[in-house]
């Protein structure tokens, strides 16, 4: 798996779980504060699609999780 699949698993495992703990209708709510988690997920999202830097992309190359790009360049034919 890719460091650029992680990604997008981890943000929406954020996002889910921080909207099933901060809505006032979900059987799992906790505190309205966690929708604040949510938007800070999103707007990392945001600024990393016009920036490209992503703290967590970097701490998952650090682990050895290779990018996408690395992935392919391996790859002999």
């Amino acid at each position: 798996m890719n460091s650029e699949r992680v990604i997008r698993i981890m943000a929406g495992s954020f996002v889910l779980i921080s909207l099933l703990l901060g809505a006032d209708a979900s059987p799992l709510y906790h505190s309205g504060y966690w929708l604040w988690f949510a938007a800070f997920v999103g707007f990392n999202l945001f600024q990393s699609g016009f920036t490209q830097f992503c703290p967590a992309e970097i701490i998952l190359w650090k682990l050895g999780i290779k990018s996408a790009i690395e992935r392919t360049d391996n790859v002999t034919h």
